[in-house]
């Protein structure tokens, strides 16, 4: 699934230019280490590989804020601004005068070896160096410059309206070689000069050897650079290339053992446009004003519907005078939603939770909202990307062989840029005896793009009028050798991960295309005809095959298809319907990789009126907006549009972020529910134990019947798990075998699993080994000699081979004072190693409050300060990043998030609270009224538990211990972080601090 995954991205990045969504991943998710905000920042990574430079060797670089990479710590940004080149090796994506101090900005930066990003790295490499042998990178780094913005002087709502600019740098090295891939976004490059001092500074990217020591003198070394002292050049960068894909620059910048200079990528050619002939003067006329949209290696057509009238080249009928299509039968009998009888107070909840219920004389129907689209039964957000997975069966002959391809379950994965009316569709596991000769077979793909067409004024595509539950079947028939394929698709609906759902099957003969040909499909346009509960389109199309041997041939062929589904005949909604709309398709891609068995399409659908009318030029209509991909676009008067954020997404609509709703409202669910946020919206999932009730919101405990599990064997062999309902599985417990019904012991004995020094015994369910006398060991290892002690045993695993713990020798005894300045009584005290954090509160009576800094003490700052009395207890919950504390004053129990704010009141009336921690969805605190330990469950509000021990008295401190340890480091895990006494984690490095003796053990402290 990974390996499909990676590939799928890389086909996306294919087509037009790169977008933000198709860098390399980035993020805390990608594993990404942030770059401390503020400007001229700067941060040492020690590299595992080195990277190659000119002719040096460098292993570590400094990452910093102003957009480039240093081989040496650079100095002031002072010297270097509005002063290029600079006197040290510089790397510069795109370097000016930036800063990320306004929350907003962010660089993130790591040192990666994953192969799915090392062959993204090595195919941006091959294909800038088309004549040079292939490489395979060992290692990469990947530098990511998110929404930065100039440096200067902020004013209230900046971080709102200035320019920010986002590209990336990735460093890719083999052992003699090191390459840079500079990435820039489209809409990525919002400005291109600087404010240095009293003027402005185009932007420079480039490379710089810095200075170059001689015998007596220092000189400048060489300077490649990329962009002039133009703002055009500046702007172009994601518009050009030199690698043959719009927005990426590859260069090799190091070599060893020789050197010469930085060499370009050699593709700085794009495809030119060849417009069909009868649009030649059509084109000739408007090509100055109009920009092609390329694909990878691949011509694709302008839209035709903006070259004036529309005609409809393919359509071999007139709407006046419709083709007669044979239904058969069988498709007809579709197993999807059908509208009952009734009124909305008995069915209100078959509606989308995104429709209203809407009675009529007859019955009802669901109507989305605004903001949303769908049949009412299925409703999506407006402007929200789409994907489609499914599953693909086949029974396919290629050519005139008697025998079939046949293919079981291989994966169909779609992503729709719904703004754009873009589909990207990939099925893998194709084997190469069939893929090159389905390339012509865009109509699997088709119907999806009909789905989520762009739609012009007035007009709908096919989700917006039936939803996602309906079934497909087209009938291909290839001219001249009559073979005849049939694709069958049902689609089944959005799941609860908001993908649509989609099962398709290929039953059939294609002509054989021989593997390496390529197909050309170019645009055409087909007439949709609806009417209810059917709707059916049938045209003829040509297709060029480009034969290994350089020969082109022209192909055709027929087809005709049948949609079928159950809609509501009350509304308003069908009866609106238009009788026939013309879906016009352009941008057209398709290749099959059989190396990676993966056949790719991607076309550019828009749904609108049979007779063309007046090309439609507002952005909106033409997918050429640069909005937000999870935004919609609003048209205006004539060319004008503004973007607005789909709805579970925040931002100005070129940029838009997801709005996590389980953790702006954790009550969001109810009681007994988890949250799970999602891209633009949430699901709620019952805890384990209940389940849904009628009302498909309120979470029940399941209670299954006291004699469910009566065939399964005895408890002491087998487990019973309830599956809801009357369901059940029996599985035999560790050490035995069998169905769950009937479980025999295992006689591990048998297996050799003892040392052959030991004597082992077997027991029902399990066995131990122990050594024989004279051995000493576990019965798993013997060695001759007196057994260890349980200390000793403990203290060899601590101290390993090395002699030294598990993070190197253990510095002299000492200590270091972190805080001593504005405390009263500080009670409560816990770390978040993992993050670099601290957290304290100061029992001051006059003005308590709760307080953070880094675990060396900087960046002290005060989270909480009022309406709090006696803060007794604190905790910090990893796992969803809340800091929880109990007040003896105010009597309450209250989390946050440290990060992002947002208090919340989990209990309230509690009587002496102590101490605290947390554990899954329950917080335990002792309480010195009560003599007791509480459970509280946290999402429910409410106390859930409470063990009072056996001899009454205060308790005092609560901790929890965890089955194993916690995942998760920080910078001092290893070898104390290369510290010679206290180690101190920060979010981004540590600090490397001397105890109050340092005089006499000789300590050098540092930061990093």
């Amino acid at each position: 699934m990974e390996l499909v995954c990676l590939i799928f991205l890389g086909f996306v990045c294919s087509a037009q230019s790169v977008n933000r969504d198709e860098l390399f991943p980035f993020g805390p998710s990608a594993g990404d280490q942030l770059l401390e905000p503020g400007n001229d920042q700067t941060y040492k990574l020690e590299l595992s590989k080195p990277v190659l430079f000119y002719d040096g060797t460098f292993h570590h670089i400094f990452i910093n804020t102003n957009g480039f990479v240093a081989t040496t710590e650079p100095a002031s940004e002072l010297t270097y601004l509005g002063k290029m080149p600079p006197n040290f090796g510089m790397i510069a994506a795109l370097q000016g005068d930036l800063h990320t101090s306004d929350g907003v900005g962010k660089v993130f930066f790591r040192e990666d070896s994953n192969p799915g990003i090392l062959r993204r790295a090595a195919e941006h490499i091959n294909r800038a160096f088309p004549e040079d042998d292939e490489v395979d990178p060992a290692r990469a780094v990947v530098i990511t410059w998110v929404d930065v913005t100039t440096h200067g002087p902020q004013s209230r709502g900046d971080s709102l309206i200035k320019k920010r600019n986002t590209f990336q740098l990735v460093i890719a090295s083999l052992e003699t070689a090191s390459y840079a891939i500079v990435l820039y976004p489209r809409d990525g490059v919002k400005f291109s000069s600087t404010p240095v001092g009293d003027r402005d500074v185009i932007m420079h990217a480039g490379f710089s050897k810095g200075l170059v020591r001689g015998f007596l003198t220092s000189n400048e070394g060489p300077y490649y650079r990329t962009t002039t002292d133009d703002e055009e050049s500046v702007r172009a960068l994601a518009e050009e290339t030199n690698s043959g894909l719009r927005g990426v620059w590859v260069y090799e910048i190091g070599t060893s053992p020789y050197f010469s200079n930085v060499a370009p990528g050699e593709v700085t050619e794009l495809p030119t446009e060849a417009p069909p002939q009868e649009d030649a003067d059509a084109y000739e006329e408007s090509s100055a004003a109009r920009r092609p949209i390329y694909t990878d290696g691949q011509v694709v057509a302008y839209p035709h519907y903006q070259l004036g009238q529309t005609e409809v080249h393919p359509v071999q009928y007139q709407p006046q005078n419709p083709e007669v299509v044979e239904v058969d039968d069988t498709i007809l009998n579709v197993d999807v939603f059908s509208y009952n009888f009734g009124r909305c107070e008995n069915n209100r909840n078959k509606c989308s939770q995104f429709a209203d219920c809407r009675d009529y004389p007859n019955g009802y129907c669901c109507h989305c909202r605004p903001g949303f689209y769908g049949n009412g039964i299925q409703c999506v957000a407006e402007g929200k990307p789409q994907r489609v997975n499914g599953k693909v069966n086949g029974r396919v002959f290629i050519g005139s062989s008697p025998s079939p391809v046949e293919f079981t379950s291989i994966d169909l994965h779609s992503y729709v840029v719904v703004n754009e009316g873009r589909a990207y569709v990939a099925i893998s596991d194709l084997p190469p005896a069939v893929g090159p000769s389905l390339e012509p077979l865009v109509s699997v793909t088709g119907v999806i793009g009909w789905a989520f067409a762009l739609e012009h004024p007035g007009f709908k595509n096919g989700f917006s009028i039936i939803g996602g539950e309906f079934t497909r079947q087209a009938e291909v028939t290839f001219v001249p050798g009559n073979e005849k394929v049939i694709i069958r698709q049902e689609f089944k609906g959005i799941d609860e991960h908001d993908h649509l759902i989609v099962t398709t099957s290929l039953d059939g003969r294609v002509p054989e295309l021989p593997r390496g040909s390529s197909v050309q499909i170019d645009p055409y346009s087909e007439i949709y005809q609806y009417s209810h509960n059917l709707i059916t389109s049938s045209s003829m199309r040509d297709y060029i095959v480009s034969f290994p041997d350089g020969s082109t041939e022209t192909r055709t062929f027929q087809w005709r298809q049948t949609i079928s589904f159950n809609g509501c005949q009350h509304g308003e909604t069908l009866r609106d319907m238009k009788a026939t709309q013309m879906l016009s398709v352009d941008q057209i891609f398709v290749t099959y990789n059989p190396d990676q068995q993966l056949i790719r399409f991607a076309l550019t659908s828009k749904i609108g009126d049979i007779n063309g009318g007046q090309p439609q030029e507002n952005p909106c209509f033409t997918g050429r907006h640069g909005c937000d991909t999870n935004a919609v676009c609003r048209p205006g008067g004539g060319t004008q549009f503004t973007c607005q954020c789909a709805s579970g997404f925040n931002g100005d609509g070129r940029t838009c972020y997801d709005i996590d709703e389980c953790r702006e409202d954790p009550q969001l669910c109810g009681p007994h529910a988890v949250c799970n946020n999602q891209p633009g919206t949430f699901r709620c999932e019952c805890e384990e134990g209940y389940q849904f009730g009628s009302d498909g919101q309120t979470c029940t405990e399941v209670t299954p019947p006291a004699d469910l599990c009566r065939t399964c064997d005895d408890p002491q062999r087998a487990s019973c798990s309830h599956t809801g309902g009357l369901s059940y599985v029996c599985t035999c417990l560790k050490g035995f075998t069998g169905d769950g019904r009937i479980c025999r012991d295992i006689d591990e004995c048998q297996q050799g699993k003892c040392h052959p020094d030991a004597v082992c015994h077997n027991t029902q369910g399990s066995f131990t080994c122990q050594c024989r006398p004279g051995y000493s060991g576990d019965g798993f290892q013997c060695v001759p000699g007196r057994p260890k002690t349980r200390c000793e045993i403990h203290r060899d695993s601590v101290l390993g081979e090395t002699g030294f713990g598990p993070r190197g020798p253990r510095p002299p005894v000492g200590q270091y004072v972190l805080i001593n300045t504005d405390l009263v009584n500080p009670r409560a005290i816990i770390a978040d190693p993992s993050n670099g954090n601290l957290y304290w509160a100061d029992w001051n009576r006059e003005a308590p409050k709760i307080e953070t800094s880094y675990m060396d003490g900087s960046n002290r700052r005060v989270l909480v300060k009022d309406n709090l009395g006696l803060p007794n207890g604190l905790t910090y919950d990893r796992h969803s990043s809340q800091l929880c504390w109990a007040d003896a004053g105010t009597h309450k129990m209250e989390c946050m998030d440290p990060g992002r704010g947002g208090r919340s009141k989990v209990l309230e009336g509690i009587q002496y609270p102590f101490g605290i921690t947390a554990f899954g969805k329950n917080i335990y605190y002792t309480d010195w009224r009560r003599d007791a330990v509480v459970a509280v469950d946290r999402y429910a509000s409410r106390e859930s538990d409470e063990f009072q021990p056996q001899k009454r008295t205060r308790l005092y401190g609560i901790a929890t211990a965890y089955a194993q340890c916690p995942s998760g480091q920080n910078y001092c895990a290893a070898n104390n972080g290369g510290c010679s006494h206290l180690c101190l984690a920060t979010p981004n490095g540590r600090s490397c601090k001397c105890p109050d003796n340092a005089a006499e053990v000789g300590c050098v402290e540092r930061e990093y």
